[in-house]
């Protein structure tokens, strides 16, 4: 009996994750479309001022956390920092700047269903890493899941090839940017199994690495904008840093509820579990920004779901698979287990001896 009530709360509280992250998914998807129609045509600067919101609310909380379980945070030296974190910095900045900057050329319906196609790849960068264990039925998943995209986009109204290619290259990097980050936080040496500590070190280098891209296409238009550097009020500027901190405040949700699934599970698994998020991003696109979808567009996505749910049950098939997941490497040492889900005197009996000395000042 006590066994079912475990593991009833356990698969309640990874519910309560789930819709946690579809809350934070759906809202800055339609955040990041309304403000490109409210005429703030900067989508890199934009992700900029986010990924310096989100790196403040991050040290925050590590502060906060660090004061309640009286502990030290982990932060990593310079060779570790650069070596084997910089990798999925890169990674993550340029799919977050590109699937941003997507919304100045597509609708919200043809950048959610052209980002379903990110299973593929994130598929084949588990096979290449050997996070996942082949099977025959991986190519009927591949072709359904490709001739939904292609029948979602053939001869579609509001198509536009600028666009679709950004997010076609954005979840190709999203891709690498999941497998890169499962592989990151199974290092048990490394220490960053907590999604806010790993948020916290990803954050200044993927800032380093989106900021010349920004130069290079924004930099002159935003001094000449009107909207920040020529303003004649400061009214304008005040509530373009206001909307720009809420982006900021929901891509802090949105990545902190993608690495807690990614660090209990996989960067797979996070993917095919956004299923009834893209219905619910669609109908939602659909109604209320009116995007146009026609009966074929409805057929390929219908087919691509299709594809994405027969992984889902060949998963479940495999789930006894040799090959462990970080969730099953969790539970064979304490160390990886989430501070953010613990108790306090639960935190306090971890094990904190073998990460101390990587626990270096980062200058």
């Amino acid at each position: 009996m006590a066994y079912r009530i475990q593991f009833f709360c356990r698969a309640l509280g990874t519910v309560g994750l789930v819709l946690l992250y579809y809350v934070f998914s759906i809202g800055i998807t339609f955040y990041n479309k309304w403000l490109m129609k409210q005429g703030f045509h900067y989508p890199l600067f934009m992700t900029l001022v986010h990924l310096v919101v989100i790196f403040c609310l991050s040290t925050l909380t590590r502060r906060v956390m660090q004061w309640w379980t009286r502990k030290p945070r982990v932060i990593l030296g310079w060779k570790d920092y650069l070596r084997k974190v910089a990798p999925t910095a890169l990674a993550t900045a340029l799919d977050i700047g590109l699937s941003n900057w997507s919304f100045l050329f597509i609708t919200i319906s043809l950048y959610t269903m052209t980002k379903s196609s990110a299973v593929l790849f994130i598929l084949f960068f588990s096979l290449v890493f050997k996070l996942e264990e082949p099977n025959p039925f991986l190519i009927l998943v591949v072709l359904l899941i490709s001739s939904g995209l292609f029948m979602f986009t053939y001869e579609s109204t509001q198509f536009n090839m600028e666009g679709f290619i950004m997010v076609l290259l954005a979840s190709f990097l999203g891709g690498i940017r999941w497998t890169l980050t499962q592989v990151l936080m199974q290092k048990a040496e490394l220490g960053l199994h907590n999604p806010i500590d790993a948020m916290y070190h990803l954050q200044p280098l993927m800032f380093l690495s989106l900021f010349p891209l920004f130069l290079y296409n924004e930099g002159l238009n935003l001094i000449t904008s009107e909207k920040l550097f020529r303003v004649t009020e400061l009214s304008p500027v005040l509530y373009s840093l206001l909307t720009l901190s809420i982006g900021g405040t929901l891509a802090f949700g949105l990545g902190f509820s993608e690495f807690l699934l990614v660090s209990q599970t996989s960067g797979l698994t996070l993917s095919i579990s956004g299923i009834f998020k893209e219905v619910c991003t669609l109908l939602l696109a659909a109604r209320v920004m009116g995007d146009k979808m026609s009966a074929l567009n409805w057929l390929g996505f219908a087919v691509c779901l299709s594809g994405i749910s027969l992984h889902v049950a060949l998963k479940a098939y495999y789930s006894k698979s040799k090959v462990p997941s970080l969730k099953q490497l969790s539970a064979k040492s304490s160390e990886l287990e989430l501070p953010l889900l613990l108790h306090k005197d639960e935190e306090e009996d971890s094990a904190a001896d073998e990460n101390q000395e990587h626990r270096v000042t980062l200058h």
